[in-house]
């Protein structure tokens, strides 16, 4: 992993959520935080996802296809 110099007190601060959740290294404290935090987004988007996917099965199709040949191209 690339060095980053950061200031005396937010070391401390990850050597003790370190070693209070049992990471060996700050590194791997690191790697699991942005996995977390990817896998948490990931979660809202599929939620997004499901939502909109909710509200396309609920179209009336007879209502969709009446609009449909109101378009001003061939269906």
């Amino acid at each position: 992993m690339t060095s980053v110099s950061v200031n005396y007190e937010i070391r401390r601060q990850l050597n003790t959520i370190r070693t209070t959740g049992g990471h060996r290294s700050v590194n791997d404290l690191l790697h699991e935080m942005i996995r977390t935090h990817k896998m948490l987004k990931m979660k809202g988007e599929i939620d997004t996802l499901r939502e909109r996917m909710k509200m396309a099965v609920d179209v009336d199709v007879d209502h969709l296809a009446e609009r449909l040949n109101l378009a001003p191209f061939k269906v």
